[in-house]
């Protein structure tokens, strides 16, 4: 058995996402300051992987280019789907890079608190037709669910009404090239898409060995704003506290991580906090739970529990700002009396004055 590759999907708009996603394309939203594709390849590079094929359309393919620049290892290929009709079909059309090699599928936007590393060392040492991670989920009904004997998946069911199991599959799939076979004679659910849980239960269908392997830790799936939000707070458990930059008159507590090319005058940051190259804090609150992207000016306000994207400005408000996704060269600018609170999920480009 050769090198395993991975492969990336990355070709859908993310609907659930809107506004932030009319802009840009959901594996580029940020979490704790990367975008959550790099976060991905990152996982896979630390499972061993080397080759990553990642799946793009039309519509996303410059915008996951420019968010993938710079990386020079895990290998990266950008592969074509200029139809998005279903992971499924993702997959497959990945089928000519993959070549003889065995490989995983990962989903992009969701993150393994252990990463892809147990999976992929247990395929490889196991050698089944089919790896799929399980997570145990309280409403299996919203999932693909397995029904199993022992490690054996031997059924798999899309959204059940009466769900066989707690175990839902979750963003890790590893297969052999045996995949590839089924894929290419696939009927298209009632949706019109190529569901990749119908191909698995096909393969289990045509006797080959498939295992589930439960979920240790925290999973996240950040299809929606307040799962940005959540991975964005798990990831920031790990900040490194490091404080380089100018700190004036100021108050630092906890897990803070500060480069040399900030400014923070007459302010209060309050960790697990990120702060990103360029930005400046002043007369500012600033709480736990928060990544601010760089070239980011927040004067006279208070945040906490956001994610804050590159080259924004907030100011002048008198009330904080709390659970907020504000995208990139967006502007929250205060004005006269204000509600206490604002929950905000702010698009690319946009201006907010709270008047």
């Amino acid at each position: 058995m050769g090198a395993v590759k991975a492969i990336i999907p990355a070709a859908g708009l993310g609907t659930r996402l809107r506004p932030l996603t009319f802009t840009r394309p959901k594996p580029v939203l940020r979490v704790a300051n990367e975008p959550i594709i790099r976060h991905a390849i990152k996982t896979l590079q630390d499972a061993g992987i080397e080759e990553i094929g990642v799946v793009v359309s039309d519509m996303t393919r410059d915008e996951i280019q420019h968010a993938l620049r710079n990386i020079k290892s895990p290998a990266i290929t950008l592969i074509n789907q200029h139809e998005q009709l279903g992971l499924g079909h993702a997959v497959l059309v990945a089928r000519e890079w993959v070549g003889d090699s065995d490989f995983c599928v990962y989903l992009g936007d969701n993150l393994f608190e252990f990463g892809a590393q147990p999976f992929i060392q247990h395929f490889t040492k196991d050698h089944p037709d089919a790896l799929i991670a399980l997570v145990e989920v309280a409403d299996p009904t919203a999932f693909g669910v397995a029904r199993m004997d022992g490690e054996r998946i031997v059924q798999l069911v899309e959204k059940p009404k009466v769900p066989p199991s707690n175990l839902a599959v979750a963003g890790i799939y590893c297969f052999t090239p045996r995949i590839f076979d089924i894929l290419a004679v696939l009927k298209p659910s009632e949706r019109g898409e190529y569901e990749i849980t119908d191909a698995i239960q096909a393969l289990i269908e045509s006797g080959a060995q498939v295992t589930g392997q439960k979920v240790q830790g925290w999973w996240k799936d950040t299809g929606r704003p307040v799962d940005l939000l959540d991975a964005n707070r798990l990831l920031l458990e790990r900040v490194v506290p490091e404080i380089k930059g100018e700190v004036i008159n100021s108050r630092i507590s906890g897990r803070v991580s500060i480069p040399a090319s900030a400014r923070v005058v007459n302010s209060k940051i309050v960790g697990p906090v990120l702060i990103g190259e360029n930005v400046v804090i002043e007369d500012a609150y600033i709480g736990p739970f928060t990544s601010i992207g760089r070239d980011t000016s927040i004067r006279q306000a208070e945040v906490e529990h956001s994610v804050i994207d590159a080259e924004t400005i907030i100011e002048n408000l008198d009330t904080r700002l709390q659970d907020c996704l504000i995208g990139v060269r967006a502007q929250v600018r205060g004005g006269r009396k204000v509600p206490r609170t604002h929950k905000l999920t702010v698009s690319d480009a946009s201006i907010i004055e709270l008047a």
